[in-house]
């Protein structure tokens, strides 16, 4: 795979398909990251200016024209059979992983699919990832994959959940929530950690052994008058 020299692949970005960005746009992402388009990912990319450095996937849901195009300026694919054991994001998660980034983040991947949706969240919490910081930002949510310690950022009054995914979650340790666990285990299954929020513009969360997926929801629609 040919580097692109003003890319720094010590953060990758990693970008999906079927899934509008809420109002305010893009998050803040790394200036020089490596961003790899997993399929209709490069919709998004190209609707929002972002450079590809990768196009990833089965490719049966990208416009034909975007394609050509790419294609056209150089950038490098990798072109999947449709019928496949392995989801998009999963591929690109692997190819990430043959960078040996630092960082990943994720923007996109709901699509409106619940079986989607939850696939996507319970693969970033796969072993296969454990030596990279994984953060994702998915229908208006930003989801932290938590092993050891991560920093979490947001607003007083914030909410975030803390859901123990592939067992247990053991010796947990939070500074800076509302509603605080000192050493505590969280069991696989446990609503325990759902609706805790933030106390500033930041908060940490240690485990001594598992694997944390903190959700920020983001704001909410407000009710009908």
């Amino acid at each position: 795979m040919l580097m692109d020299p003003a890319a720094d692949p010590a953060d990758v970005v990693v970008l999906l398909g079927g899934d509008p960005l809420p109002g305010h746009g893009l998050p803040e992402l790394p200036s020089r990251a490596f961003v790899i388009a997993a399929d209709s990912g490069l919709h998004l990319a190209r609707d929002h200016g972002l450079p590809v450095h990768l196009l990833v996937g089965d490719l049966d849901s990208v416009d034909a024209a975007q394609l050509a195009a790419i294609r056209a300026d150089g950038v490098p694919v990798q072109q999947h059979p449709v019928d496949k054991d392995r989801t998009d994001l999963a591929i690109a998660l692997d190819v990430a992983v043959g960078l040996a980034p630092a960082r990943v983040t994720l923007l996109g991947g709901h699509g409106g699919r619940l079986d989607h949706l939850l696939g996507n969240a319970l693969v970033l919490a796969s072993s296969a990832y454990a030596a990279i910081e994984l953060t994702a930002r998915v229908a208006g949510a930003t989801i932290t994959v938590v092993r050891e310690h991560r920093t979490l950022h947001g607003t007083a009054g914030d909410l975030v959940s803390l859901l123990p995914v592939a067992g247990d979650a053991r010796g947990i340790t939070t500074e800076g929530l509302r509603f605080a666990l000192r050493d505590e285990d969280l069991a696989a299954g446990s609503t325990r950690g759902i609706s805790n929020s933030f106390l500033s513009d930041r908060a940490t969360v240690r485990v001594r052994a598992g694997v944390l997926l903190a959700v920020q929801p983001g704001p909410t629609d407000p009710e009908p008058a």
